[in-house]
């Protein structure tokens, strides 16, 4: 019987990924785009472990230098600790990645190595210790730092594409209806009047500008549609209209539970339990649109691959955040190839960070590697042996063939 294993191996590491959901930012975005050592320590994953195994307020924790927080997680994790999270592990798997040491005492070397890089080389450099070829942006035109750098026309990067992410617009309307219409657009606070069609309007213009591979926003576990609110009319009107004009997927990242504990900033949000009754009505309602969707809650996934064999507009994608742990990603990945075959995009990896792509993707490819050979294995003992060609068909379309198809845009 035919080793699988090795050749999945093989191919997961020849094929270059593209990692459709990021949060890096291209070159010319400027200091948008995080990088080094004491950027990967002060990450938010690393920031909550902190807050378990050392006696620092978070007040005194936020009063502290960017240096001296990285310092005193450095210590405290990984000095005083053994790093034995998949966040603290993914630091040392960086730092082993370029050489550097990852038992030392301090962060001398580090800082030095890093504070020597050249930016355009550095990312290729872990583009390339990444295996990916190009990363998807998450861009949002109602940033006040990040809205004036696309307007005054930021140079594109292949290896950065943009996407259009939605958050201001569809859940704090509120606080950012006044920025549209200082820029023109004729809306209101209450979304009435023009406002549906001059929001469209104003999508279609960040579209032609930005040329994003699809729309984005996150929603809380407590996101319905269709729903008579600003956000539901925002959508049914502006949003998904757009999308259909522009031939873009719309990404929906569903569970949140914002700021459940205030005190530890971005560290303090939570999960919950999205209701797929709403992406059912999206799917059916509107099947000329697609959806690209990633949910935070473990109890979600079954009931989310049940709605993707009902609707071939429906894309799940990756393993969200808090899944993003290997016994997780095994079960996440085990359900999607059994229930949909190859017809998803089993993950992206997150990165707020650029040097974090290197240790996420070396955990994907670790992690799925064996999920793929045992269903080979599987599917040779029931009499079917797989070529080596088609299992490079079947890695290449999973981690890029998908998403260039529903993309649309992708080219």
């Amino acid at each position: 019987m035919t080793d699988f294993l090795p050749i999945v191996e093989r191919e997961l590491a020849a094929l270059k990924i593209i990692d459709i959901h990021t949060h890096l930012f291209k070159p010319s975005l400027g200091a948008l785009g995080l990088w080094g050592i004491d950027e990967l320590l002060t990450y938010h994953y690393l920031e909550a472990e902190l807050f378990r195994s050392a006696t620092i307020t978070p007040e005194a924790y936020w009063a502290l230098s960017k240096t001296a927080q990285a310092d005193l997680i450095w210590r405290t994790l990984f000095v005083e600790n053994a790093p034995v999270s998949e966040a603290t592990r993914g630091v040392i798997a960086v730092l082993n990645a370029f050489g550097l040491p990852t038992t030392a005492a301090d962060l001398t070397e580090a800082r030095a190595f890093f504070a020597s890089r050249k930016l355009s080389d550095h990312i290729d450099r872990v583009f390339q210790l990444a295996g990916i070829s190009e990363a998807v942006m998450t861009n949002d035109p109602l940033d006040p730092t990040e809205a004036p750098l696309w307007i005054n026309g930021a140079a594109p990067d292949p290896r950065f594409r943009p996407v259009l992410r939605l958050d201001r617009v569809l859940n704090k309307w509120p606080d950012h209806w006044r920025i549209l219409a200082a820029q023109g657009y004729d809306v209101n606070e209450d979304a009435t009047g023009k406002s549906i069609d001059e929001v469209r309007r104003f999508l279609a213009d960040w579209c032609r500008r930005m040329k994003p591979v699809y729309m984005a926003v996150s929603q809380p576990d407590t996101f319905r549609f269709p729903e008579d609110s600003v956000r539901g009319r925002l959508i049914a009107g502006a949003v998904l209209p757009a999308c259909r004009e522009f031939n873009l997927p719309m990404s929906l990242m569903i569970g949140v539970r914002y700021q459940v504990n205030p005190r530890i900033r971005l560290a303090g949000d939570a999960v919950g339990m999205a209701n797929l009754l709403s992406l059912e009505r999206l799917c059916a309602d509107y099947p000329d649109n697609r959806y690209l969707v990633s949910l935070l809650s473990r109890e979600n996934q079954h009931e989310l691959c049940v709605y993707a064999r009902k609707f071939s507009n429906l894309m799940p994608f990756g393993c969200w955040w808090f899944l993003n742990n290997p016994s997780i990603v095994e079960e996440m990945t085990r359900e999607r190839l059994e229930m949909l075959g190859a017809s998803f995009i089993p993950q992206h990896s997150d990165a707020r960070i650029l040097e974090q792509t290197v240790y996420k993707w070396r955990n994907t490819r670790r992690t799925i590697a064996p999920i793929l050979a045992n269903a080979y294995k599987l599917l040779a003992e029931d009499g079917r042996v797989t070529t080596e060609e088609e299992i490079r068909r079947d890695v290449a379309r999973m981690f890029r063939g998908n998403f260039e198809k529903f993309a649309g845009s992708w080219s």
